[in-house]
């Protein structure tokens, strides 16, 4: 048995430990991470299409959520609308991406609690830097088979292509673009242990 004293210091580094045992930093799985876009086809119907993730990382700790911060780097090129021919057009007379293949997100604040918030940061996009605000909720945390700990996130975030220097014309509505954004994280290193 435990002295009083003794059970009162046991809880309290058992409570700490649990508090702090997923305030963490995580690289984000590019396999498990995605773009998705949808815009109108001539104001007719939608254009559905995606882009690979290529790298980024993010800290989170649902202790501390107002925390949170995220860096997103996307492969513009890899532009997939399940058709080859539209997406070298893409790619060559709306993208640019000969010249601007990439684009990019960090995160400048957060509001909201551990599962549901609003991220704001910047959005890089073909050359083009503005700041953007992002619903954003968690889908789900927990161990992986392969011995990790993995934690994911959805948002959603409509622009206007033309406020990025996108003015090929493929209908008044094709300007507006419906991005989904999936984010799934691997932990590399708990915050705690970090000097």
């Amino acid at each position: 048995m435990f002295a009083p004293d003794a059970r009162v210091l046991l809880a309290a580094v058992l409570l700490a430990s649990a508090v702090t045992a997923h305030a963490a930093d995580y690289k984000i799985d590019d396999t498990h991470s995605f773009v998705q876009f949808r815009t109108k086809h001539l104001g007719y119907s939608w254009l559905y299409g995606r882009f690979n993730i290529n790298g980024g990382h993010f800290s989170y700790d649902p202790a501390k959520p107002e925390s949170s911060k995220i860096t997103v780097d996307i492969d513009v090129a890899s532009i997939d609308s399940n058709h080859e021919l539209r997406d070298e057009h893409l790619r060559n007379k709306y993208l640019f991406t000969d010249k601007q293949p990439k684009a990019s997100f960090t995160s400048t604040a957060y509001q909201g609690d551990a599962n549901s918030g609003t991220l704001t940061g910047e959005l890089q996009l073909n050359g083009v830097k503005k700041p953007v605000t992002i619903p954003v909720k968690k889908i789900g945390e927990g161990s992986d088979p392969w011995g990790g700990y993995r934690v994911g996130f959805e948002g959603n975030l409509t622009i206007d292509a033309r406020d990025y220097g996108y003015t090929y014309q493929l209908g008044e509505q094709s300007f507006i673009i419906d991005l989904q954004l999936g984010i799934e994280g691997v932990q590399s290193a708990p915050a705690s242990n970090k000097h």
